[in-house]
């Protein structure tokens, strides 16, 4: 199976409230036949402005439908249904990591932090280095004043992949915000800037940065 996971913005301060969840998140592309083989998961860049999360498993026809009745559920902001469909197949299929992210997406956006703290650390068991899930659990440490955990996640997306915009626009919001290191900041959001075509906020949460920082450049 392929699951094909587009990254979001995370929603700080002056930004827009957080989209409603994932019909476009986590979508599913195919289906290999069931081997319990490791999942695997690679990042193919599409543009200057985003990127591709694809997970790789064998899962059975039952659970991809499964699988794409909850996003169905999510569109039509059904989301208690859902999220007990997720419940089902992440018991069903528990080495996957995406369904995972998905449940914890959800949870967040029902305000339920606690669950999606513990599906997130659930999909990273299976798969350390996932970028979205570091990313959201960073997220999810910032908005419970763990900043320096929030940090680490953020910088963990990063290492696997340095073009993950949303987590770069992520930590340079902390560092700026939360952290007080204007150097992190204005460095994360100028690298930001290199891989977005235009984020207006951005420029001027930068410009307002170098006027704190004494007009550096």
């Amino acid at each position: 199976m392929n699951i094909m996971t587009k990254n979001q913005f995370e929603p700080v301060l002056r930004s827009a409230p957080r989209i409603a969840l994932l019909a476009a998140l986590l979508t599913l592309v195919g289906c290999a036949p069931a081997t319990r083989q490791p999942t695997q998961v690679k990042i193919e860049i599409q543009d200057n402005v985003g990127f591709t999360i694809v997970e790789e498993a064998g899962i059975s026809g039952e659970a991809r439908e499964r699988y794409q009745a909850a996003h169905s559920l999510f569109a039509q902001q059904r989301f208690v249904e859902g999220i007990a469909l997720l419940e089902q197949l992440v018991d069903a299929e528990p080495e996957l990591s995406a369904p995972r992210i998905d449940l914890a997406i959800a949870y967040h956006q029902q305000g339920d932090l606690e669950l999606a703290e513990q599906n997130l650390r659930a999909a990273l068991e299976q798969n350390p280095t996932h970028p979205l899930a570091l990313n959201e659990l960073g997220i999810i440490y910032r908005k419970t004043g763990r900043f320096d955990e929030a940090r680490s996640s953020y910088e963990k997306a990063l290492e696997v992949y340095p073009g993950f915009h949303s987590a770069r626009r992520n930590l340079a919001v902390l560092c700026d915000l939360y952290l007080g290191d204007a150097q992190c900041a204005l460095d994360n959001y100028e690298a930001y800037m290199e891989t977005v075509a235009e984020d207006p906020d951005v420029a001027i949460w930068m410009a307002d940065l170098r006027n704190r920082s004494g007009g550096q450049e």
